[in-house]
């Protein structure tokens, strides 16, 4: 049986050398589920950087040609009498991916034509773009249907708008932002894992990196 403590007794503390190996095994820990999750997400944006970054030139990787298709939609009646009314009847009408994005109206106004002067009508144009499609629509006011273009991407041009953020949600944003908040997190508990707490070791690499940042400010600046 274990010894019993005296009443009045000081509990027995720790030494110092004990309380930071415990520390560091807690670090390697965490270090090492950061890393996971890290690492799972630096997959997906490592191939579609690399891919992003061969989308040119004479190493030029191509991800597929997107499947093209057009329709003309007839109108409700009464028909939309804005761009943002028109959009969210596409929307729900066709289901379509993504949210509206940019929309342009061009007003009525009067063109030459030969020696006569006509009037163009409003013309609407609206976007909606996702990581798996991008459609347009193409409306002249006063006409009974809309034009309605969708490009369906391949699956490595979907990942590559996944790396981009095209269409998506301030989730997904938050979800890239982890990424970075991990990077970070590895790089500090790395450095904390290699210096192990030494207090040289620790000086040494806080001296580096403020002199890697030093740098890198007057360079900027």
């Amino acid at each position: 049986m274990p010894p019993r403590r005296e009443r009045g007794a000081e509990p027995v503390r720790k030494p110092k050398g004990a309380r930071r190996i415990t520390f560091i095994k807690w670090l390697r820990k965490v270090h090492g589920w950061i890393g996971l999750w890290g690492a799972a997400l630096g997959l997906l944006f490592g191939t579609t950087g690399f891919l992003l970054n061969h989308r040119g030139g004479p190493l030029r990787v191509s991800t597929g040609e997107p499947v093209v298709s057009s329709v003309q939609v007839p109108l409700p009646q009464p028909a939309p009498e804005t761009p943002r009314e028109l959009a969210k009847w596409l929307k729900q009408d066709l289901k379509l991916q993504g949210k509206p994005g940019r929309m342009q109206n061009e007003p009525e106004h009067k063109v030459a034509w030969g020696d006569r002067s006509m009037t163009q009508p409003e013309h609407w144009q609206i976007s909606f773009a996702s990581p798996r499609e991008n459609t347009s629509a193409d409306y002249w006011v006063g006409n009974d249907y809309v034009t309605v273009k969708r490009s369906e991407n391949s699956f490595l041009a979907t990942l590559t708008n996944l790396h981009k953020g095209v269409g998506m949600s301030i989730g997904w944003v938050l979800v890239v932002d982890t990424l970075a908040g991990s990077i970070i997190l590895l790089s500090l508990t790395g450095v904390l894992l290699w210096s192990e707490l030494n207090r040289r070791k620790t000086v040494g690499a806080v001296l580096v990196i403020g002199s890697i940042v030093a740098a890198l400010c007057v360079g900027l600046g």
